[in-house]
């Protein structure tokens, strides 16, 4: 891998991750930018205990621009883009409308191909492989910023999901907190532990889903299960079999396998509800470690989190989705359509 950092217009970081050594990027950004300018601040809820970001200039980011308009495109000719060059294999700026900045943290674009048509499904596992560097790059140096405490890879598709940018791509944000989800789980693994005397929660439930009957997939150093208490209609775990606690930690082995399992999980959710349907809608979590101090969570510490990702779709069956009404937005009790070892018999199915 081949890593190049620059500078747009305004002053946002770029970086190129190529897969071939001899490739220059020296190409520059032709806009007549100003420099960027964000409202992004962090308020914390007395009552809850969580943080929410504020950040009205959002409003004026870019909502679905017609295919030949495409920010995430290379720029070519007259027509400028957000990456300055004519191709690239993987590329990563910092974010024009911004999440989270300065003191609040960070918000990333990540481009996984310059092809416009393209997903994530459709890359091969070179270049699923070189995605995978450039999550783990970019979570080592984020992590090294004073503002960060956790760092989250994930990638919207669809939509229904509301992605307002049809380029394949995802973002990474740079928290100034640990966020509420990963606190739940921080505080389940310090009871657990404390309960049986030290066992960890995540080596318990792999153990669990491995000899159940919810496995959809299994490679020598990764495996993938439909959770028992599903949330989401169609909702996959990935985890690495050997736990390590973020990107940084996977060895080659698991690395080099990575992108075969993968790859092969996503084309099984677009194959989920038959041929002839759209593209399935979905979201792709990686869960990491926080890289703050954990004192709040009694006898816990970074090494026992296990890095996982979190697939799920918001479509319960061909042309209906799984909103999230009165229960699940007003009380955060999930209501799940479809049985989890239902879900996983599918999944299996589907296989290549």
């Amino acid at each position: 891998m081949k890593k190049t950092s620059t500078r747009l217009a305004d002053g946002r970081e770029l970086i190129y991750y190529d897969l071939r050594d001899d490739n220059v990027r020296d190409a520059v950004d032709r806009r007549p930018l100003e420099r960027t300018v964000t409202t992004s601040e962090i308020r914390r809820d007395p009552l809850l205990g969580d943080s929410v970001a504020i950040a009205s200039h959002r409003q004026g980011r870019t909502y679905h621009p017609p295919a030949d308009e495409c920010p995430l495109c290379p720029s070519e000719g007259d027509r400028l883009s957000e990456i300055p060059d004519s191709s690239y294999d993987v590329v990563v700026f910092e974010n024009r409308f911004p999440s989270l900045a300065g003191d609040s943290g960070r918000c990333e674009v990540v481009c996984f191909t310059s092809d416009h048509n393209a997903s994530f499904a459709d890359l091969t596992e070179e270049q699923a492989a070189l995605v995978l560097e450039a999550w783990t790059d970019r979570t080592s140096e984020l992590s090294h910023l004073p503002s960060v405490e956790q760092v989250f890879c994930f990638e919207n598709r669809g939509e229904e999901i509301g992605v307002t940018l049809g380029h394949p791509h995802g973002q990474i944000y740079a928290y100034p907190f640990t966020t509420p989800r990963t606190a739940l789980m921080l505080r389940s693994l310090a009871t657990h532990k404390e309960a049986t005397g030290g066992e960890n929660l995540f080596d318990a439930v792999l153990e669990s889903e491995l000899a159940g009957e919810r496995v959809v997939l299994e490679g020598e150093h990764w495996v993938a299960f439909v959770p028992y208490a599903a949330h989401w209609p169609y909702e996959v775990h990935l985890y690495p079999k050997r736990r390590v606690p973020d990107l940084l930690g996977l060895d080659e082995e698991a690395r080099t396998e990575f992108p075969q399992v993968y790859l092969e999980l996503l084309r099984r959710f677009d194959r989920i509800f038959g041929d002839g349907e759209p593209k399935t809608p979905y979201i792709a979590a990686w869960h990491q470690a926080p890289f703050g101090a954990l004192e709040e969570f009694d006898g816990v510490n970074r090494d026992d989190f296990a890095l996982h990702l979190e697939l799920f779709t918001i479509r319960r069956t061909s042309g209906k989705l799984k909103f999230l009404a009165g229960s699940e937005s007003g009380m955060s009790v999930f209501i799940n359509d479809i049985r989890p070892e239902a879900a996983a018999e599918r999944l299996r199915e589907v296989a290549s």
